[in-house]
């Protein structure tokens, strides 16, 4: 996350900032860079880093527990695991928006932009950010953005649907087993795929934990969450055409493609080394 953090520095920017025109994401790096200084990039790494921490604690526990309460010792299958994701996925976003609105908001502090009608906030750091989201929007403002959050819980639903495609059509007629390369190949074009067919939630999840997306006031609290979700896209579209839907996904594609990249890699080294030093031979498995 830190190697490629700029990366989805300037995917939020795009996302947000309606009026910065969709540029190549190296060329958004280099306006921040030189619009706000060397280190703007890396603006909010701190709530971050923590929100990421938390957010995979709340997560796992969940989808360890269940699994455990749910098969009883029973073999596992691809469709409780997807179930079982879904149900963590769902109780980690209830739990850890409000961190991760703190965290958009403090990303974007300091940020020039291109929107005039963007209000700058002044956050000294995450527990003041908590303090005056509460008491300036009320405690509901902490679970901005919950809806499409829960919408995405999907996502790895569409990225398991498709791998599992990708996968069974190189393997038709063929008794091999996938080799690391080709199961990366498919992992990343399921995952960019997935991506780039939830982005548009992604967009809206990200306006609306930033607080300020001009939302008509005289709507049903009821429905609020879903109107905020339609008000947002159809908005976007009307200003923008459907491209608008779609800005900073450049950066998001690249950031999700090299983060798994490296994250894979990593973790290759740091198995093998751990094994190696344990003095333990390795078992290596095909899923």
């Amino acid at each position: 996350m830190t190697v490629f953090f700029p990366l989805d520095t300037a995917r939020l920017r795009l996302q947000v900032d309606d009026k910065r025109k969709a540029k190549s994401t190296p060329a958004i790096l280099s306006e921040i860079i030189k619009e706000e200084g060397l280190l703007a990039p890396y603006r909010g790494w701190f709530p971050v880093i923590c929100s990421l921490c938390c957010s995979n604690f709340v997560y796992f526990y969940c989808f360890h527990s269940l699994k455990a309460t749910w098969l009883q010792g029973q073999r596992s299958t691809p469709g409780r695991d997807l179930v079982i994701g879904i149900a963590a996925g769902v109780v980690n976003v209830l739990v850890t928006t409000p961190l991760w609105v703190v965290n958009t908001r403090l990303k974007l502090q300091g940020a020039k932009f291109r929107n005039e009608d963007i209000h700058p906030t002044h956050y000294k750091g995450i527990m003041d950010a908590f303090v005056q989201i509460m008491q300036q929007e009320g405690m509901g403002a902490l679970w901005n953005g919950t809806f499409p959050s829960l919408l995405l819980v999907l996502n790895p639903a569409v990225q398991f649907m498709i791998y599992e495609g990708l996968k069974r059509h190189l393997l038709r007629g063929v008794n091999r087993e996938l080799s690391s390369v080709e199961v990366f190949l498919i992992g990343a074009i399921a995952k960019a795929i997935a991506t780039t067919i939830t982005y548009p939630l992604q967009t809206v999840q990200s306006v609306l934990r930033f607080g300020q997306h001009g939302q008509p006031a005289d709507q049903s609290k009821l429905l609020n969450s879903l109107r905020s979700v339609m008000y947002l896209l159809i908005n976007r579209v009307r200003k923008w055409g459907m491209l608008g839907l779609f800005k900073g996904l450049e950066a998001k594609l690249l950031q999700t493609v090299l983060t798994a990249a490296l994250m894979f890699l990593l973790y290759e080294k740091i198995a093998n080394t751990t094994f190696r030093v344990m003095g333990v031979k390795r078992t290596v498995t095909s899923h």
